[in-house]
């Protein structure tokens, strides 16, 4: 049967029969298999998580595991990153393989490196520029960074891997995300006049060459598609309308967002910071919905808003439900490789070179 027609019968299926086929072939699978769970997975996808975790914490979970099969409840760029880090003896697999990241997909590994190119246009790259890529990127482009001297970064560890960068050389390219890096330079006191934007479909990244060798920090015009959506407003009518509450935000949210926000973190960061807060301690929260939904569950005792309006919730994680979670292990037990993620060894090498500069770091 094709996974098309098997997720076709499987739709059909009542949501409690579901969960006890997963649950039934995960204990026949048993030690063989290791489920990762994002924090932003739909909560009935989440329950079946051996470990639960951010992108990266999961991706070391699965590299220091020894089941010889890794189901990443995740999208694609994460899943990479597992296949990096893991062994030749272990198989990552993804649910749904059509889970992305438009994060991710707002700098390729042509753009960059014309984008290389043209810097080298005004002044030596290689020399003066050091290459950063979140971790929310494909492996071509962590690849593209241990070539050239460069590193990977998380919303964690953004500020460390920045000093290590600019110690490296004296300017540092940071791409996809145009806000971490922003706000990440400016908590560390970097001006705003070193900075510029670099945007991959006009000459130069629209910059003039004067600007490009001023600037210290070039930021790539990239974004999350979620965390965009929060507004500086937002916190504004929180405020008024409730006494005492705390802000907290992702620091892929707006500059505008993030210097309104009580708390600047990341994912694991928030959870924290709420786990760690007195009881009827008031937060709204600028992250990804299901996370903040379960933030509500977890603790009741502390009032909790999700701080937009509108629905922010990550459409290419939702992809991942309890039919291709459950046809990912049927593929594990049949041993068909279809949903299987392997990196091509052309990009593996120097991906797990810029992975490696950033954990020793730790």
């Amino acid at each position: 049967m094709t996974t098309q027609a098997l997720l076709t019968e499987l739709y059909d299926t009542p949501e409690d029969i579901m969960i006890k086929k997963i649950q039934a072939l995960k204990d026949e699978l048993a030690s063989k298999v290791l489920i990762l769970g994002h924090h932003y997975q739909r909560e009935e996808v989440f329950q079946f998580a051996d470990v639960s975790g951010d992108s990266l914490k999961l991706s070391q979970q699965a590299a220091d595991a020894d089941a010889e099969n890794i189901i990443f409840c995740g999208v694609h760029f994460m899943a990479e990153t597992a296949d990096i880090l893991t062994s030749d003896k272990q198989a990552v697999f993804l649910p749904d393989l059509a889970a992305g990241c438009s994060m991710a997909d707002m700098a390729n590994d042509v753009q960059v490196n014309q984008c290389w190119q043209e810097l080298s246009t005004v002044l030596d790259a290689e020399a003066s520029v050091t290459p950063v890529t979140y971790i929310n990127s494909t492996a071509a482009l962590k690849s593209f960074c241990g070539e050239h001297g460069g590193i990977v970064c998380t919303s964690s560890n953004a500020q460390k891997v920045l000093t290590w960068s600019w110690a490296q050389k004296e300017k540092i390219l940071f791409f996809p995300d145009q806000h971490l890096g922003e706000n990440t330079a400016l908590a560390m006191g970097v001006p705003e006049s070193e900075m510029i934007i670099w945007d991959p479909n006009l000459p130069l990244g629209g910059n003039s060459q004067q600007a490009i060798e001023h600037a210290r920090l070039i930021l790539w015009k990239g974004f999350c598609s979620v965390h965009q959506l929060f507004k500086a407003e937002h916190a504004t009518t929180m405020r008024k309308n409730h006494a005492d509450i705390e802000i907290l935000a992702h620091p892929e949210c707006s500059r505008e967002v993030c210097e309104n926000a009580d708390f600047v973190g990341s994912t694991e960061a928030i959870i924290k910071y709420v786990d760690a807060a007195k009881e009827g301690q008031k937060f709204a929260i600028a992250t990804e919905l299901n996370l903040v939904n379960r933030l509500r569950m977890l603790y009741p005792e502390k009032p909790i808003w999700f701080l937009s309006p509108m629905v922010c919730m990550c459409s290419t994680m939702f992809r991942t439900d309890l039919q291709h979670l459950y046809a990912a292990l049927l593929a594990i037990q049949e041993r068909d490789a279809s949903h299987q993620i392997i990196v091509p060894k052309v990009h593996k090498v120097w991906a797990k070179v810029s992975l490696e500069r950033m954990l020793n770091l730790a």
